[in-house]
């Protein structure tokens, strides 16, 4: 149930599907007797969309999301490392013939990297489908020849595709890896969705330390120019304002072990 929820009125969790809604709103408002707040909700929906297209909004907020965590340390060295899915498309992969990958590309690329740079580290991935449809395909099908292309052994690579959610990724990678005490295990996602991760990873008893990729803004310094594309500026707030709601909705329904996750001192657990 929360899954399909979750999937459905997300839609109302995406700013700029409200901004517009009630910009049209008050646009069909116009012929009818309430034409003065029509005028209003339109005015209105048109300011939002202005607002948070040209302003930092998006930029600010998706910075405190994506600099929750620091950078990897590489003198680190991990146990296994659990990628989380989200980058690949599965369904335009099998369309197309080739693979599919989306703006959270570096997911893939950097795992090619600390593959190599670890080489005695487990490497898991975790994603199945995130839509309803039934006939959706897992995004962990297309994996493996995807990480074998990279020069990454197929003995090295364990496959979680069940997974629908966050909550479900952190569940279902520990039931499958079965993290031993004292290991160390490094959580590979895009930093503006890690704190909620983190999170769902310390909830379901699998202890891992965060390991930011995808990178949307340019940190603390850049936070407060304005933007030169409209369309910039409402994906950067449709993503922050997204994952903020995730972040609460997980933590009212029990999904993550804190509202706003945050790295442990070092030495507890």
């Amino acid at each position: 149930m929360f899954f399909v929820l979750s999937k459905t009125v997300g839609f109302l969790a995406v700013p700029s599907n409200v901004m517009a809604l009630i910009g049209l709103a008050g646009a069909a408002l116009l012929w009818t007797r309430f034409a003065r707040a029509g005028r209003r909700l339109l005015v209105l929906g048109i300011l939002l969309i202005a607002a948070c297209g040209f302003l930092p909004t998006g930029q600010v907020l998706m910075s405190l999301l994506e600099d929750r965590f620091p950078k990897w340390d590489e003198a680190h060295v991990p146990d296994g490392i659990v990628i989380l899915g989200g980058a690949l498309n599965p369904d335009l992969t099998m369309a197309r013939g080739q693979i599919a990958i989306g703006n959270e590309a570096e997911r893939f690329t950097e795992i090619a990297a600390i593959a190599r740079r670890y080489p005695s580290a487990r490497i898991v991935f975790s994603g199945g489908t995130g839509s309803i449809a039934p006939d959706a395909l897992p995004e962990a099908r297309y994996v493996k020849p995807l990480l074998e292309s990279f020069g990454i052994p197929a003995s090295r690579i364990t496959l979680e595709d069940r997974s629908r959610n966050t909550e479900e990724n952190a569940r279902f990678s520990k039931e499958l890896v079965q993290p031993r005490p004292g290991e160390r295990w490094a959580l590979v996602t895009s930093g503006i969705h890690m704190p909620r991760a983190v999170g769902c990873f310390r909830r379901a008893g699998f202890e891992v330390e965060a390991y930011p990729v995808d990178y949307r803004t340019y940190g603390p310094g850049r936070l407060l120019y304005l933007n030169g594309r409209l369309a910039d500026g409402l994906s950067h707030t449709d993503a922050a304002i997204r994952e903020w709601v995730g972040l609460v909705v997980y933590w009212l329904t029990g999904r993550t072990s804190e509202l706003f996750p945050a790295p442990r001192p070092s030495g507890q657990t």
